[in-house]
Parts: C-alpha cells; sequence; structure tokens
C-alpha cells in the first residue's frame, strides 16, 4: 500500500498549497446511466475523502484540485470473474478499507457493452474507470481524447517490472499511457479431445506441446472428425467482431499471413498467404462460416458439443468453459478439451494474438474523481491486493513483483495445474497489432469480409477490398 500512502500524503500536500493560494477547485461530478452494483463500507458523502496539510510536494495525482472524491464507479468487461459481482464486491471493499472510497460498479458484455460505453461518453456521462484492453482504452477512447494520461503512476521500477510488450501497447501515439495493465494472456483455440480420439485424429498434433503438426494436418484433422460426426467441426463465426482474435490468428497462422504492419500504421491481410488460407477454410468441408454468430456463441456451441473446435479459446475458459461452472477442461457432457496454439503451414512457432487487460480513466472533467480513480489503479495494480486483482481475472500478471519490488506475485498460480501447463502458449506471444491506426474500422471490416466469402464471394476480391478499407478507416 506504500504507493497509495504516497498519493494520498501527495494531495494532501497539495491542499495544503493550494489554501495558501487562497482557492481550490474540486471539479464536478459525474454520472453513470445503467443498473449497477455497489460495494459501500459505510455511507459517505460526495465530500473530500482525503484532507491534511503538507509542505507542497508535487500532486501525484496529476490534479489541480486537493480533493479525492469519496466515491468513483467502475464499468468492468467480463474479464474472468471481473465480470461475476461476488467476486468484484470483495476486491472493492478491499479498497474501501484502504481508502474509504466506495465503487459503484457496472458489468459490461461484449455483445453491447461498447455501444453502451460510447453512448455515455456522447452523453458527457462516461464512468469514472473502465476495465479492458489497449485496442479500446488506447486505440479508441483513448486515440479519441476521452481517456486520462495515467503516466504518472508509471515510476522507473514500475516501468521495469511490467512485462515490455504488454506495457508497450499502453501507450497511445502521442505518448500518453492510457491503460495501467494487470493481466495478460495468448489466445489460442481448444479441440474436443474425446471426440478427437475417436475419430484417430490426434495423430495430427502433437498433445504434449499443444501443436499441430504442420496446417495440411490440421485440415486432415478436420476432415477425420467431420466424416465421423457426419457435422461442421469448426466455425467462422462472422455475426460481429466478438471473438475476432480467433478468426484472425487462425488466417494468419496458416501460410504465415500477417494482420497489420510492424509500425501499426497500416493492414496487410491482403497478402498472398492471406488468401490462400481463406480459401483453404471455404473449401474444407468440416468448417463453416457462420454469419449468425460471433465468438460467445461458438465457445457455447463447442461446450454443448455442436462443435467439435473452437477458435475463440484461452486460459479463462479452459479454467471455466463457457462460464458454466461445470468443470475446467471439460465440456457439458464430460469431454475432455485440450487447448492448441494456431496451425502454421510446417509446424513452426506460431504467432499468437495478446490479451492485456487492465484500467483507464475517462476524462470526465472531475479532478477529485480522478484522483480517486488514479488510487484505484494502484491498490488492484500494484499493492499487495495485486495478487487477488490477478486471480480474480484468471489470466496472468503482467508483472512478478509489485510494491517496488518488495512483493512477490510470480508464484500466485504455482498450484493451479491448468495454469501451469497453459503456460507453454506464452512463449509465442505475437505482436499486439490491436492499437494499429483505424482499428474500430480495421474489426468493423474484418468481420464484413468473412461474411462475403462466407457467402460465395471471390476472395481475392474480397480481402483486398476490405483490407483498404481498413486503411481508410472506413466503419461501413
Amino acid at each position: 500500500m506504500k504507493k497509495i500512502l504516497s498519493l494520498v500524503l501527495a494531495l494532501a500536500m497539495a491542499l495544503s498549497l493550494a489554501a495558501c493560494g487562497g482557492s481550490s477547485d474540486s471539479g464536478s461530478s459525474s454520472s453513470s446511466t445503467g443498473d449497477s452494483s455497489s460495494s459501500e463500507g459505510s455511507s459517505s458523502s460526495e465530500s473530500s475523502a482525503t484532507e491534511s496539510e503538507g509542505d507542497g510536494e508535487d500532486d501525484a495525482s496529476g490534479s489541480d484540485s486537493a480533493e479525492v472524491a469519496d466515491s468513483i464507479t467502475l464499468w468492468t468487461y467480463p474479464i474472468g470473474n471481473w465480470g461475476t459481482e461476488a467476486t468484484v464486491n470483495e476486491l472493492v471493499e478491499g479498497f474501501y478499507e484502504a481508502t474509504g472510497i466506495t465503487v459503484t460498479v457496472e458489468y459490461l458484455d461484449y455483445t453491447a457493452g461498447d455501444e453502451k460505453v460510447n453512448t455515455a461518453i456522447a452523453a458527457g456521462e462516461a464512468p469514472d474507470l473502465i476495465m479492458e484492453g489497449p485496442e479500446r482504452l488506447v486505440a479508441d477512447w483513448g486515440a479519441s481524447g476521452y481517456m486520462v494520461d495515467i503516466s504518472d503512476l508509471l515510476d522507473d521500477t514500475d516501468i521495469a517490472e511490467i512485462n515490455e510488450a504488454a506495457l508497450a501497447a499502453c501507450y497511445g501515439d502521442d505518448g500518453a499511457v492510457y491503460e495501467y495493465p494487470l493481466v495478460m494472456t495468448a489466445h489460442c483455440m481448444a479441440i474436443n479431445k474425446t471426440v478427437f480420439e475417436a475419430a484417430g485424429a490426434m495423430q495430427y498434433l502433437d498433445e504434449e506441446t499443444h501443436l499441430w503438426n504442420s496446417s495440411e494436418d490440421f485440415f486432415a484433422a478436420i476432415e477425420a472428425v467431420y466424416e465421423y460426426t457426419g457435422s461442421a467441426v469448426g466455425a467462422i463465426y462472422c455475426g460481429g467482431q466478438g471473438g475476432d482474435q480467433g478468426t484472425r490468428a487462425l488466417v494468419n497462422n496458416l501460410y504465415g499471413g500477417t494482420f497489420a504492419s510492424a509500425d501499426h500504421t497500416s493492414y496487410t491481410w491482403n497478402s498472398e498467404e492471406n488468401i490462400k488460407a481463406l480459401e483453404a477454410l471455404v473449401a474444407c468441408e468440416g468448417i463453416e462460416f457462420d454469419a449468425s454468430i460471433v465468438g460467445g456463441d461458438e465457445i457455447a456451441q463447442f461446450y454443448q458439443g455442436t462443435l467439435n473446435v473452437a477458435f475463440c479459446w484461452n486460459i479463462a475458459q479452459q479454467l471455466d468453459p463457457n462460464t458454466a461452472g461445470t468443470g475446467s477442461g471439460l465440456t457439458l457432457s464430460g469431454d475432455e478439451i485440450l487447448f492448441m496454439a494456431f496451425p502454421t503451414e510446417d509446424g513452426s512457432d506460431p504467432e499468437l494474438c495478446g490479451g492485456i487487460w487492465g484500467f483507464g480513466i475517462f476524462d470526465n472533467g472531475d479532478d477529485a474523481k480522478i484522483a480517486a480513480a488514479k488510487q484505484f489503479i494502484l491498490y488492484m495494480c500494484d499493492s499487495e491486493a495485486t495478487a487477488d486483482a490477478v486471480t480474480a481475472a484468471n489470466y496472468f500478471a503482467v508483472r512478478d513483483t509489485v510494491e517496488d519490488g518488495t512483493v512477490d506475485i510470480s508464484d500466485i498460480w504455482a498450484d493451479n495445474e491448468i495454469m501451469n501447463e497453459y503456460n507453454v502458449l506464452m512463449q509465442y506471444l505475437g505482436d499486439y497489432y490491436q492499437v494499429t491506426t483505424n482499428w474500430t474500422s480495421a474489426r468493423y471490416q474484418w468481420w464484413n469480409m468473412l461474411q462475403v466469402i462466407g457467402a460465395g464471394g471471390d476472395v481475392a476480391e474480397a480481402v483486398e477490398t476490405y483490407a483498404a478499407n481498413a486503411d481508410a478507416g472506413l466503419s461501413e
């Protein structure tokens, strides 16, 4: 808690300095809409939570006001159990006990969450805090000028401790930090091992390394399972952007294609490698293009046994398939689930899409709320409470130590066999291209392109058209 206490002290010192100047601007309160869950240790007002005297040292909150609001709002996407009210309540109650600041939480989903946030922004009612990844907090809302630069929360020790790739993704093109990362993972795919064994398809992969022998063997496995079951094995879901990291990684890895340029300024999916991959998927009888579902629907169908391959998968799903609470690594009927990397042409190392999640602060013009939100971020991401915040997400911490290296959190998953096994995929994390220019447009163009291809459109023509639309920033 040392950094949080330092932040409180700095705010108190700033109050003394402001008092000497004869004025203090506390900002105005912001409001949020929708049903919410609030965790409060006791009733409180909108007055300052922290006031005392100091010597005028720099204000670590980055605020001209010495006030720290005693209540803030957090909107969170379903990142592991950060989408579960009981779990989040325990975390925010701990924060209240440490700071006296209450947190009202609203839970978003990936179907309507983005629209809800954008509507709130347009109405001037954005939450104080939001939890998600850089593709939203940095490339979208940060780039649009809606987020607070929180680079003041990162000292040299933090920069050294946090995974380099994860931290780099949290910087905007303007050099500002719009997200403080908490957890990360590698996205992957999964197979129904029980069905694959019955179909004689396990010969096409390495169960120990979780790698496919080759792209050719991947398609051979799909064909074997298709012949065994007589129904679609996997689906190229394209009803929207939900879970689209799975279809992107599948296409890019099959024959060595890429999605975006290394400098994150343009899109490169209009390549011969990606066209070859898409043509192969269209030709595969066991793979169907389904414009009626998104990633979450595919997960549900895989869990229920309708599909025997899932392209939208990660460690959170492996620990709790379909968030159903019916057993780690098992389908509804009890079949065993084996997580897999995406196939490559010659069985070489794949490049997996990374998932990075953390917190950002909306700039609602209320310095007291911003100061309180910064305390929340430090509490969850750099204190003795960080281990609980990480395990709640069911992902891997972006750092091994917190509190200036004095608290070791590297062993928080030591007793979890599945987490330790899944760690084999972390070495294959590829470029975090989700911060490429016009990212929102690119996601829209990608799933619309898949719909056109799935409906029988010319693959090469569709790829060229929609990649160009993405570069142009078109969203329709």
